[in-house]
C-alpha cells in the first residue's frame, strides 16, 4: 500500500514494513489497536475452551465485543471468535458462540465465511451447526470461492450433502449477476470455476454424482450466460468434454448420459488417442460416449421404472452395476432442451 496523505491532512496508512501482523491489526480490526490488546475471546474459541468463552461472556463488555474482529494470540488475518472457532472445529464452541449472539455470516477481510473456513478446514461437526444456524450454504458473494466448489474439489462428499440439503447452489453464479445487464455482466468463459468440473478433474465420483442429483447443469454448471467463444483454445468445451480429457473413468460419462448432458457438444476430433489433457482418455469411458451418442434416441426410449436401468446402453449399466453408489434416484433426470419437447419428464 502505498504512503500518502488522507483527504483530511492526515498522514495516511504506509506499508506493511517488517511488522505485517501489527499492519494487519491497524488496517483491519474493528477498533484501534490500543482496544485490542484483550484478545481472551479470541484466544479461547481459538483453543476450544468453551469454559472460559462462558466465564468471559457473563460480563456485558464481553458479549458486546462477540462480533468483534481482532487479530488473536496466533492469528494474522483480524476474524471474529466465531470465525476462529469454525477455523480450528470446535463445534462445542462453534454451537455456543451463536447461542450467544455471534453473527453467522460475518465475513473476513478475505470474504470468507464461518461456514467457509469450516468446509475449508474439513470440519463437518462445524459446518453442519453452521448451516442448522441459518449460515448462507453458498458463502459470500465477496469471495471467489465457495463451501460446494471446495467440497466438491477436495472430495468431501458428506460435506457436500450438507450443503446441498440445506439449499446451497450446485450451479455457479456467484460470477454471474442477473441484475446487470451487458456488457457488465459476467459470462462463464472458463469450466473450471464449475463445482461438476472440478470433482471430474479430481476424480471424485460420490461429489459428481451428488452434484448431478442435485440439479447441476450437466453442459457447463453454470446458471447464467455462457460464452463458449471466450474459453481458452484447447479447453473442455463443456463438461463431458472435461470429464474424457481428464481420463475420468466409465461412471462419469454414463452419470452425464444419463443426466441428459448434450453429447453433440464434444467434438469429434478432442476424442482421439493424442487427445489433449492431463490424462490419456480413458478407453471404457471412450466406449460408452461413442455407444450414447450413436444412439441418442435409444437412450431416452430406454427410460423406464428401473432407475438402473434408465437411459443406459448395456455397457453403461454394466459400469454403473460396478459403481453402485452412482446409480441415479428416481425422476432426477434432465434432458437436452431439444428432446425435452418430445420427451417431456415422467411424473
Amino acid at each position: 500500500m502505498a504512503e500518502g496523505g488522507g483527504p483530511d491532512g492526515r498522514v495516511g496508512p504506509g506499508p506493511a514494513g517488517p511488522n505485517l501482523k501489527e499492519w494487519l491489526r491497524e488496517q483491519f480490526c474493528d477498533h484501534p489497536l490500543e482496544h485490542c490488546e484483550d484478545t481472551r475471546l479470541h484466544d479461547a474459541a481459538y483453543v476450544g475452551d468453551l469454559q472460559t468463552l462462558r466465564s468471559l461472556l457473563q460480563e456485558e463488555s464481553y458479549r458486546s465485543r462477540i462480533n468483534e474482529k481482532s487479530v488473536w494470540c496466533c492469528g494474522w488475518l483480524p476474524c471474529t471468535p466465531l470465525r476462529i472457532a469454525a477455523t480450528a472445529g470446535h463445534g462445542n464452541c462453534v454451537d455456543f458462540l451463536i447461542r450467544k449472539g455471534a453473527e453467522v455470516d460475518l465475513v473476513d477481510v478475505k470474504g470468507q465465511t464461518a461456514l467457509y473456513v469450516a468446509v475449508v478446514n474439513g470440519h463437518l461437526e462445524s459446518a453442519q451447526i453452521l448451516l442448522e444456524a441459518g449460515a448462507d450454504p453458498n458463502g459470500s458473494r465477496h469471495h471467489r470461492s465457495t463451501p460446494v466448489y471446495h467440497a466438491s474439489r477436495v472430495g468431501r462428499a458428506d460435506i457436500l450433502n450438507a450443503l446441498i440439503r440445506y439449499g446451497a447452489d450446485v450451479d455457479v453464479n456467484h460470477h454471474v449477476t442477473p441484475d446487470v445487464r451487458p456488457p457488465f455482466s459476467r459470462r462463464l468463459t472458463s469450466l473450471v470455476v464449475c463445482p461438476l468440473y472440478i470433482s471430474a478433474a479430481y476424480h471424485n465420483l460420490q461429489c459428481f454424482q451428488l452434484l448431478l442429483q442435485a440439479g447441476a447443469n450437466p453442459d457447463f454448471n453454470c446458471s447464467g450466460p455462457v460464452n463458449t467463444q471466450g474459453f481458452h483454445r484447447g479447453s473442455p468445451g463443456c463438461v463431458m468434454d472435461a470429464v474424457l480429457r481428464h481420463g475420468c473413468e466409465a461412471a462419469f460419462v454414463s452419470l452425464l448420459v444419463d443426466f441428459g448432458a448434450n453429447l453433440n457438444l464434444v467434438k469429434w476430433e478432442a476424442l482421439g488417442p493424442e487427445s489433449r489433457g492431463r490424462r490419456k482418455v480413458d478407453p471404457t469411458a471412450l466406449q460408452v460416449f461413442q455407444e450414447a451418442r450413436k444412439f441418442p434416441f435409444t437412450n431416452l426410449l430406454l427410460r423406464g421404472p428401473a432407475p438402473s436401468c434408465r437411459c443406459l446402453q448395456p455397457a453403461s449399466l454394466s459400469l454403473l452395476q460396478q459403481h453402485p453408489s452412482s446409480r441415479p434416484t428416481p425422476f432426477s433426470f434432465s434432458f437436452n432442451l431439444s428432446f425435452r419437447s418430445l420427451y417431456p419428464p415422467l411424473p
